[in-house]
């Protein structure tokens, strides 16, 4: 397996940020947009998804890279039952929903499946060499 040397390079953080894409083209092109207590709650939880990766990367230790992918992946829930809030209220239309729900989904799965990786690993980050 390479190694990664950047956040960037993780597939997980590159979905992440597709979903975050996402949901702004959403505000920008739907009532969703003016929605504007809602559309900030996801925009934080869009964001959060990519931003605590990083974030988790970043520490260079795995314990606190697997508590950052926790948080992670609470926000991929977050953002799931937000969009169910967005879909109720009619602001995307049912494709929209189940393509970003579909999203959510398979981001929450590939987190968890790399925690349970990373919580085998031996590695415990270069902070700790």
């Amino acid at each position: 397996m390479a190694t990664i040397t950047t956040f960037e390079e993780l597939d997980i953080w590159q979905l992440g940020r597709e979903i975050s894409q996402d949901v702004w083209d959403k505000f920008e092109n739907s009532a969703l947009g003016k929605d504007f207590e809602l559309r900030n709650q996801m925009n934080r939880s869009s964001g959060s998804i990519m931003d605590s990766i990083a974030e988790g990367f970043e520490r260079n230790g795995r314990k606190e890279f697997i508590q950052f992918l926790s948080y992670s992946k609470g926000s991929c829930g977050e953002l799931r039952s937000q969009l169910y809030r967005a879909f109720d209220r009619k602001h995307i239309t049912k494709e929209e929903f189940e393509f970003l729900k579909e999203k959510t989904i398979t981001e929450s799965k590939k987190i968890g499946s790399f925690m349970s990786y990373l919580v085998k690993s031996e590695n415990n980050g270069s902070k700790f060499k």
